[in-house]
């Protein structure tokens, strides 16, 4: 049976979460206070068991079969937090259904299951491989390989899918929490005008949001060191 509208959008809207967000960036700049040289960390990552559910029952009804059936065992195994080995899995199923939406699909799963195994590289590979038109989906494959490359601590590259994020459709959800990513990377990449800048940009778009608290904190910290 065909999804209704509704039913569409209820699912979009459980694809990510914007408190399950809102707390990986606090964890983010918690980590930024105690070491200038922000390490991203993947705890977030953690939490994508959720994120990956909802994407694939969002996809599953306009899926071919034959690819949904090869994903099947392998997205079993990544909500029940077995990961070790799902990367290959998928990046076989991506590489057997190709351009399909299966293959589109499985290069996300390989991607988040690769940044799980701190396969970096790989998990920049294949998310890079994948692609949606969705605000939600996309958005969030632009900030993991952004997370890779902080992970790799070539912050230029992170900046640059940082912005992506940010930068595309933007939404007073999401957007504001790329953004924080954004400044924290320009910080870890020694460009405290920079940061500053999209800090204020928080504080003055995104006023009402958690990020819009935070980042009139850091920006005020920012200020005051670069001061000195």
């Amino acid at each position: 049976m065909a999804k209704t509208q509704k039913q569409e959008k209820s699912n979009l809207d459980l694809i990510e979460s914007p408190e399950a967000l809102a707390n990986e960036v606090t964890h983010i700049q918690d980590l930024a206070n105690k070491n200038k040289n922000v390490i991203f960390g993947i705890g977030g990552a953690l939490a994508l068991g959720l994120l990956a559910f909802f994407g694939y029952k969002w996809y599953s009804n306009s899926q071919d079969t034959a690819g949904q059936a090869a994903l099947f065992s392998s997205v079993y195994k990544f909500e029940s937090d077995s990961t070790k080995g799902l990367s290959k899995e998928f990046a076989n199923v991506a590489d057997e259904f190709g351009a399909s939406k299966a293959g589109n699909l499985a290069h996300f799963y390989a991607g988040v299951s690769s940044l799980k195994e701190g396969k970096y590289d790989e998990a920049i590979e294949q998310l890079k491989d994948f692609s949606s038109s969705d605000l939600l989906v996309q958005s969030r494959a632009y900030s993991l390989i952004g997370d890779a490359y902080v992970e790799k601590k070539a912050f230029e590259d992170a900046i640059s899918y940082y912005k992506k994020a940010s930068e595309y459709k933007p939404n007073k959800f999401f957007t504001p929490v790329y953004m924080s990513k954004l400044a924290s990377a320009y910080e870890a990449n020694k460009q405290p005008a920079e940061a500053l800048e999209i800090y204020s940009k928080i504080s003055e778009k995104y006023e009402d949001s958690a990020e819009g608290a935070l980042a009139k904190k850091y920006k005020a910290k920012l200020e005051s060191a670069v001061s000195e």
